[in-house]
């Protein structure tokens, strides 16, 4: 089957929407010292020529309505990046400082303490060591733990603990350094 006019003029608008889309992320990351508005209006006369146009299979025309909104959203992202940039305050593109956004606790502070005699019944208190560990780790940047594997480690070393002749087992989260520190502990009965 032989490819249309229409059907070449929107690979075409594809390949010219890519491109400008590369050249603004390249201007927004100060590697262009303007940005691409020859591009940006050659895009946008196509979007005009078609959009007043009539295409005619619902294919072709599909394919124009899906590039003509992507583009129209890049647009209002480039005009606010823009408009942000020109009033001197960070936009869309402004470049985020790698590592935590509030500084970490170096005091070696306790999170949360808590003991179990058997979690499987203590569901509350095991959501909620949870929910502070997960916390901790997000705050200092570091990776998250599904809850599955942390109810299974809980469970293991509460058995391992109580066979050894523990009545309780303590966990604690604690920050020391920058870092997140889980410790586990046996309880004796006194």
């Amino acid at each position: 089957m032989a490819e249309t006019d229409v059907q070449r003029d929107l690979e075409l608008l594809a390949a010219d929407l890519k491109r400008l889309e590369a050249e603004y992320n390249m201007f927004f990351a100060g590697r262009l010292p303007r940005p691409p508005w020859v591009t940006r209006g050659r895009v946008e006369a196509m979007i005009k020529r078609y959009d007043r146009g009539h295409i005619q299979t619902t294919s072709d025309r599909f394919r124009f309505e899906t590039l003509q909104s992507r583009f129209h959203a890049l647009a209002e992202l480039w005009d606010r990046g823009l408009r942000a940039r020109e009033e001197g305050r960070p936009g869309p593109f402004a470049q985020q400082a790698a590592g935590p956004r509030r500084k970490p606790r170096d005091t070696g502070d306790v999170v949360h303490t808590t003991a179990f005699k058997d979690p499987v019944h203590e569901m509350d208190k095991l959501h909620t060591l949870y929910d502070s560990l997960m916390n901790a780790r997000r705050t200092h940047g570091e990776e998250v733990v599904p809850f599955h594997k942390f109810a299974a480690l809980v469970k293991t070393q509460v058995t391992k603990l109580r066979d050894a002749g523990n009545a309780e087992v303590a966990f604690r989260v604690a920050v020391k350094n920058g870092k997140v520190a889980f410790t586990v502990r046996g309880v004796k009965e006194e």
